[in-house]
């Protein structure tokens, strides 16, 4: 894509912003690169787990919500009330408690959890993305991308939430945030954002943590 002489000026404080930030973004996703070794299957689920809570709840809480129930081992063994009753910094709570069983049941193999294998069996992330997808309730493509990307496999995939969106309009990659996204419809706007990275040398991986960053004052998952 060719990026307009208006926006130079903004590129321009958008690089300077990413020189200052470049190590912390490399070490943040040098430590999701290493989860699928690093973690167990009960951590793998953990970040999936998270990822279905975020949905129009602040990414803390979510995460906050993830390590009580799992200190309190109710992630992999809690029922949908005894998981519900943990989320009420959780938006909409009853129904993700009720996709984080759901999810869990996929990824069970004589009663235990066994994620991590299956995720290595997908070798191309866009098959898993879409996989996820298909079998996971209450996960979209931007919930696959988000948790494929904190398990190190996010390279070529966007996480278009609301603060990525934002900035998208504000750089003139799109006109304006769709009121909801389609299959087809994140494709185009997720390689519009890949376009962008390639253009102003920042990878995509990096400019989704840099554009996060950027709206929240924090680099976190």
């Amino acid at each position: 894509m060719k990026i307009p002489r208006t926006n130079q000026q903004k590129i321009r404080q958008l690089k300077k912003l990413y020189k200052t930030k470049k190590k912390e973004i490399i070490s943040r996703l040098e430590e999701f690169g290493k989860c699928l070794n690093d973690k167990n299957d009960e951590g793998v689920f953990g970040e999936l787990a998270f990822c279905l809570l975020t949905p129009q709840s602040k990414a803390q809480c979510c995460w906050d919500a993830i390590r009580t129930i799992t200190s309190q081992n109710l992630l992999v063994e809690g029922t949908e009330d005894d998981i519900k009753g943990k989320l009420h910094r959780v938006r909409f709570h009853n129904k993700k408690a009720r996709y984080l069983v759901g999810a869990r049941t996929l990824f069970l193999n004589k009663g235990r959890l066994s994620i991590r294998s299956a995720l290595k069996n997908l070798s191309d992330v866009h098959e898993c993305r879409e996989r996820l997808v298909r079998d996971i309730k209450g996960l979209g493509y931007k919930e696959a991308s988000h948790f494929l990307r904190n398990i190190g496999l996010g390279d070529r995939v966007a996480i278009l939430d609301r603060h990525i969106l934002k900035n998208l309009v504000h750089f003139d990659v799109i006109q304006e945030i769709p009121a909801s996204m389609s299959r087809s419809g994140y494709m185009q706007i997720e390689q519009k954002m890949a376009d962008f990275a390639r253009e102003i040398h920042i990878p995509l991986a990096h400019l989704d943590l840099l554009l996060w960053y950027k709206e929240t004052g924090e680099i976190f998952k």
